[in-house]
């Protein structure tokens, strides 16, 4: 299985629990709008965290703008499809808060997956082959051949 579909998976599960746990029990919304807003913010969180911003920064910075980008996503998201009289912020800023603390957690294990995946990469070379000839470097073979130029003792 792609190493992609694994962390998508992952962290739509992830987001799953945060959002049911957070928005469902305080705020009693509807599940399908709960199953909308974690497959959103899991895809938002996927391909802007985990695909543009770790590969170019460090796993300090793509949590914090994932962090940002859970809030940002919870947030509007929840004003949206969640009818409530009390503010959707609060929870928003609770639930970004725990999907980030797993985030390094799944950051380094899509470092080491990738790590793996180039070394799996098998090395087929092309048509620039080249010989290489050399004496040899062989202690007893040295003894044995006896080379004028080489011995200078006799």
């Amino acid at each position: 299985m792609n190493l992609n579909w694994k962390v998508i998976g992952i962290k739509l599960i992830i987001s799953t629990i945060v959002v049911f746990s957070i928005f469902g029990i305080f705020y009693h919304a509807n599940i399908m709008n709960l199953i909308v807003v974690s497959i959103l913010t899991a895809g938002v969180s996927y391909f802007v965290g985990d695909q543009y911003i770790l590969p170019r920064t460090n796993n300090l910075m793509a949590t914090l703008a994932d962090f940002v980008l859970a809030f940002a996503t919870l947030a509007v998201l929840g004003s949206f499809l969640i009818v409530t009289d009390m503010p959707v912020i609060l929870a928003s800023l609770f639930a970004a808060f725990f999907l980030a603390l797993t985030e390094p957690l799944l950051h380094a294990y899509i470092q080491d997956g990738e790590e793996k995946e180039r070394d799996n990469m098998r090395y087929v070379p092309g048509r620039n082959l080249q010989t290489e000839f050399a004496e040899e470097t062989d202690e007893e073979t040295l003894l044995r051949k006896k080379d004028p130029r080489r011995d200078q003792t006799d």
